[in-house]
């Protein structure tokens, strides 16, 4: 359908409907009084748009109380589209499917041998999709976009993925364009621990910070910068690789080839290591977890020095970027304290007071969904379906 004129009434009301349809992308959810402070709009003009869009189908919009006050819930409707999110780990495959109002709809997981290649996982996301797909009632017509996190470093310009120790199977893949010529639809690619920070911005631990680090510590140690809401890259993609932050330049060789990085020194598949010789070789990390919990000396030794290891490095980070609020993802946060404190503690002392006064650090709340639920959340940043464009809503 052709634009309507530019300073018409056709104009001005498309205009206002892309509004609308914009704050409610970004929001979820939101009344009509808090549509008109999001958009500038009258209370008259919203309540128009708002009828327009229900009767069309674009929205949803039912009765609430806020604060003892009656209101109206507006939210776009799951006509107008769903989200997928794809994360694979080290040995496993988990998709979610969400509306535009970010409600998830399905989420599902199933395991996958830790040396699969990248064509047999994409197959695995294509059944595991199909599955869910069929579960809930939804078409594919109505995917409005995918995202995928892999744990490995994302070439921002050329979309292949570099070398991962965690999933080699991926090295040299163009993962978007692989999965989006398997599923035909359009397909993001990001590191995990980019989609974990956008995760518990969006959904968790993070939620109402604009500047935020994620830190993820798991067989590998990422973080996910977030600045002004969004994900930080950097110019091709690597922003972010705190676990190669050199924290004793004497140390051991790193698999990235320098010396001493922080994933020599605090990473899941180190602690174990260490705890060979006290514990055998099948010690596992949620069985570390378990027994530190009950108290065992060496297990909380080894946590609590991969926490210091860890805040060394979030001080450095802190004093370049400045965050507002650092978030401890991963497979070690359900030490809690025992690992959090000593993060704290190091951060005090090696960040300059003025980036430390202003900073809260957290452990996430998301567990093993951040990455996922982070995929859910880059597709409905970065995606513009034809469902809710201006063009299908013009009257």
């Amino acid at each position: 359908m052709p634009s309507a004129a530019p300073g018409s009434q056709s104009s001005l009301r498309e205009a206002n409907r892309r509004r609308v349809i914009e704050a409610l992308r970004s929001a979820g959810v939101l009344t009509q009084a808090e549509i008109a402070r999001a958009t500038g709009l009258s209370a008259a003009t919203v309540s128009n748009v708002v009828r327009d869009l229900s009767v069309s189908g674009a929205i949803a919009v039912r009765p609430t109380a806020r604060g003892g006050r009656r209101a109206r819930e507006v939210r776009l409707s799951r006509s107008t589209g769903v989200a997928v999110g794809v994360d694979f780990g080290k040995r496993h495959l988990r998709i979610a499917l969400c509306d535009l109002a970010r409600q998830v709809i399905a989420e599902d997981e199933l395991p996958l041998p830790s040396d699969h290649a990248a064509p047999e996982g994409i197959a695995e996301v294509d059944r595991l999709l199909d599955r869910l797909l069929g579960g809930a009632g939804i078409a594919r017509d109505q995917i409005v976009g995918v995202a995928l996190g892999l744990p490995g470093p994302i070439d921002t310009r050329t979309g292949y993925v570099g070398s991962t120790s965690i999933l080699p199977g991926w090295t040299g893949v163009q993962a978007g364009t692989a999965l989006g010529e398997r599923l035909g639809l359009p397909v993001l690619v990001d590191n995990d621990a980019n989609l974990g920070a956008l995760g518990e911005v969006t959904w968790g631990a993070g939620r109402g910070a604009r500047h935020a680090a994620y830190i993820k510590v798991s067989n590998g140690i990422g973080a996910g910068l977030i600045v002004d809401g969004r994900i930080f890259r950097g110019a091709t993609g690597t922003a972010g690789e705190v676990g190669h932050t050199t924290i004793d330049e004497n140390g051991r060789v790193c698999r990235c080839g320098n010396r001493g990085c922080l994933e020599t020194l605090a990473s899941a598949p180190v602690l174990l290591e260490m705890l060979r010789d006290s514990h055998g070789g099948a010690l596992t990390p949620s069985e570390m977890l378990r027994l530190a919990e009950g108290g065992d000396p060496a297990c909380r030794r080894v946590i609590a020095d991969a926490g210091r290891h860890i805040g060394v490095a979030v001080a450095n980070l802190c004093n370049v970027f400045n965050p507002e609020r650092v978030i401890v993802g991963g497979d070690l946060t359900s030490a809690g304290e025992l690992l959090l404190a000593p993060v704290c503690e190091a951060v005090d002392r090696f960040a300059i007071p003025s980036a430390a006064g202003s900073l809260s650090i957290v452990s996430g709340v998301l567990g093993h969904r951040a990455e996922v639920l982070g995929a859910l959340a880059l597709v409905l940043q970065e995606c513009r379906p034809p469902a809710v464009g201006e063009a299908k809503y013009a009257k």
